[in-house]
């Protein structure tokens, strides 16, 4: 294979299943001069290596990390990562050869179990060392455990210690001591060693499936994107590969059809299904000039779309560098783990050690305990002979160890619980995020496009007596449906929802800022503000002066209707509240929150928006500039523990500042980018689901690692004096890594069913 100059490359390296196997990759290759940043991801087994243009290429990756002591299995540059199919292929490709090894060591080891049953207990069996030592020997040194050694001698010739150093140490001298066996009288440990082999490796796959469940959120999303387009070309439709397609290409979207890939749709309306995008189930209406994502589908009308993201850079493709980030991230809490593991091999190999020689000097110091063990222990015997128990303490140590519990409580809680956010669109970046959101006692929200929908609306109509509020509107609409102005737009929108049409109007005239008039059948009608109708004469202002100061105190931006001179009513519009913010404000207070605002908007407005929706505290007219310091003089008052929620580029610094920085997803690419948690579907609502998540996927990490530290704690001085045999210690490890992996997946079934945003979990 040549070296590889990408600016990144992903190796797939199959036995990096916890995050201290991951810790002593990264270690290796950080040692590589040229190597930048490196992002390992136990979810799918892959290191991402950025390198300098000069610095290492693929092969020399490679052989670093396999010498130390871990195969790899793919190497590939920045243009294939994104490869969903490649990955894919590459991980079921691991998983068979897990299953394959399993295989073949689980039938000779069976075997042996049946023969030595009643050679026990029964009839001595001619020839039985013999024939013991043939059947373990491909389970032990070939097919089996092959790959276990191969690794384990890397690790230990490049200075470190995985935990397949402990797996080896467990199999190979009982195999070894069990052939003294043909010269001397002795118990045998070959069946030992088969039997550590082939529960290691039932552990391998039974991990490798159950890890494969955890992540299935990112498999999912990386198999549902469309495989072929139709688009236009020269005049004909024809049909294409979605990786050849370009920007500005015009797709062919037919009824049933998924988006091919990020665009904008030209011509034509339809409904289309995006839950896969924001796990919304209701499918959204979409026509023209509206932004479409790849893999949504349609589910009515024929749509013309003009592709303007392709390949790394659609949503779809975001989402799962995300969680695919997010999966590989680190927890602060793990560091407690990793400086345990990292002393963990060595420590263990020096209590075998220890445990082996005082079994060896002071045999009649320690026969008392297995005397008092035999009689609940079915496995202690303390008759047996002082060599046989020395090793059996030994290896025993070896075996139940293996801290691979440890390294797994984290990332399989990450794995799970980034894959239930991806599926109810909620994107968490890190796992610095998770644990920080939990202690998060201040959040700050922007008013515009996060409390609020972000455009103006009609909200308002207050006809002056004897006018009736449909004519007031049909005249006010009317006049402003020939105008472009937000304001305008918003009280034509709002008399069409009401079932007001806007007629005709003839002699059209704006006067800038102030208002606009024109003739609706026979009466010329007028529409600004105060100044401008005293200065045209109008009459009847006063009765509505009453009106308008309580619409303005509300936040209302209200212009005055008159016809032919005469005032005829008011008409305010504001950018309202989105439905989901008084219930999402509500779940952070219920949450213990303190909910605060920061807006450029007028301390008038700014007020009233918070009073409908109980906030905690306002700050208004805040610059852009001024929102970072706003944060930090939050983070003064609360301590570090301050989030933040905003959709514009304005709000990117502020984010970034912030504890944790939550996106709209609907919002600005900039504040995504700047934010430790993405809200796909934009709701508020979401900001609640999300702290809940992280609170739920933190306690089962903390779960894991006080089930696994307290594990080993307790399982290596029992083995070490003796009341614990081997092959019970390798069951007894495997159910421990299984047991972290279940507690984790035990998060999937707690979300399987639909929980309300305000709902503790």
């Amino acid at each position: 294979m040549a070296d590889m100059t990408d600016n990144r490359i992903t190796l797939t390296v199959p036995g990096m299943g916890s995050d201290h196997c991951a810790g002593i990759v990264r270690t290796t290759l950080e040692r590589l001069e040229g190597v930048g940043d490196i992002h390992t991801n136990i979810a799918n087994h892959q290191v991402k290596v950025t390198v300098e243009a000069n610095g290492p290429g693929g092969d020399a990756l490679k052989r670093a990390v396999e010498g130390a002591g871990y195969d790899v299995a793919a190497v590939q540059g920045e243009a294939e990562e994104d490869d969903a199919e490649a990955d894919a292929e590459i991980e079921e490709g691991y998983l068979r050869q897990a299953r394959q090894r399993l295989i073949i060591a689980a039938v000779p080891t069976t075997l042996i179990m049946l023969l030595m049953m009643p050679h026990m207990f029964w009839q001595p069996i001619p020839g039985y060392l013999a024939l013991i030592a043939v059947l373990a020997f491909p389970v032990v040194f070939l097919y089996g455990g092959i790959a276990t050694h191969r690794s384990s001698w890397r690790s230990l010739k490049n200075g470190t210690f995985n935990m397949d150093v402990l797996i080896s140490m467990g199999s190979l001298p009982p195999y070894l001591i069990g052939l003294v066996g043909f010269v001397y009288p002795m118990t045998s440990f070959i069946e030992m060693a088969a039997t550590i082999m082939t529960f290691h490796l039932l552990g391998r796959y039974l991990e490798a499936l159950a890890k494969g469940r955890a992540s299935q959120a990112i498999r999912r999303l990386l198999t549902l994107g469309a495989k072929t387009a139709r688009v236009e070309r020269d005049g004909e439709e024809v049909e294409v590969p979605v990786k050849e397609l370009a920007p500005g290409d015009i797709m062919i979207v037919r009824p049933g059809d998924k988006i091919p890939t990020d665009g904008e749709v030209v011509e034509g309306e339809s409904h289309l299904d995006e839950s896969i995008a924001t796990g919304e189930s209701v499918p959204v209406y979409k026509s023209h000039g509206d932004t479409v994502i790849g893999a949504t589908i349609n589910k009515e009308g024929r749509l013309r779309v003009k592709a303007t993201r392709v390949g790394g850079d659609t949503f779809l493709s975001q989402v799962v560098r995300l969680i695919d980030q997010a999966q590989g991230s680190r927890v602060p809490i793990q560091e407690f783990a990793d400086r345990m593991t990292g002393r963990f091999v060595p420590a263990v190999l020096a209590i075998a050690l220890a445990s082996l020689v005082a079994w060896a000097l002071f045999p009649e110091a320690l026969r008392p305990i297995l005397d008092w063990g035999a009689t609940f222990l079915p496995w202690v015997n303390p008759e047996a002979a002082v060599p046989v128990l020395a090793i059996l303490a030994a290896i025993a140590v070896l075996v139940i160890a293996c801290p691979c519990a440890l390294g797994l409580a984290t990332p399989t809680a990450l794995m799970v619980g980034s894959g239930i956010g991806a599926e109810r669109g909620i994107l968490i970046r890190s796992g610095e995020a998770i644990q920080t959101f939990k202690d998060v006692k201040v959040m700050v929200l922007d008013k515009t496009g996060t409390i609020t929908r972000g455009e103006p609306r009609l909200t308002d109509v207050v006809a002056a007596e004897g006018v009736e509020e449909d004519e007031l509107l049909r005249l006010a609409a009317s006049v402003e449906n020939a105008s472009e102005h937000p304001i305008a737009r918003a009280i034509v929108d709002g008399a069409r929802e009401r079932d007001v049409p806007p007629e005709d109007v003839s002699e059209f005239r704006s006067t800038g800022a102030r208002g606009v008039s024109g003739k609706v059948g026979e009466q010329r009608v007028l529409i600004g503000n105060r100044r401008l109708l005293d200065e045209e004469g109008v009459t009847g202002l006063e009765a509505l002066d009453e009106a308008m100061q309580t619409l303005e105190d509300k936040g209302r931006t209200v212009v005055i209707v008159a016809a032919d001179g005469q005032a005829r009513g008011l008409v305010a519009v504001a950018d309202t509240l989105k439905e989901e913010s008084r219930e999402a404000i509500r779940g952070m207070h219920d949450l213990g929150l303190h909910v605060v605002m920061i807006t450029g908007d007028n301390e008038r407005a700014a007020h009233a928006v918070a009073e409908e929706v109980s906030i905690d505290e306002v700050q208004a007219g805040v610059l852009p500039e001024g929102k970072v310091d706003a944060i930090r003089a939050l983070q003064a008052k609360h301590g570090e523990h301050v989030a933040m929620v905003g959709d514009g580029i304005n709000d990117a610094p502020a984010l970034t500042q912030a504890n944790v920085g939550i996106a709209i997803g609907a919002g600005a690419d900039v504040a995504i980018e700047a934010a430790d948690v993405t809200l796909v579907r934009g709701e508020l609502t979401g900001v609640v689901e999300a702290m809940h998540l992280s609170r739920a996927t933190y306690g089962k990490i903390v779960q894991n690692l006080i089930w696994a530290s307290g594990y080993n704690l307790a399982a290596i001085p029992i083995a070490a004096v003796g009341l614990l045999h081997p092959m019970v210690g390798v069951v007894a490890m495997t159910a421990s890594s299984l047991s972290v992996i279940g507690n984790s997946l035990l998060l999937k079934r707690r979300y399987a069913r639909t929980q309300p945003a305000g709902e503790s979990s």
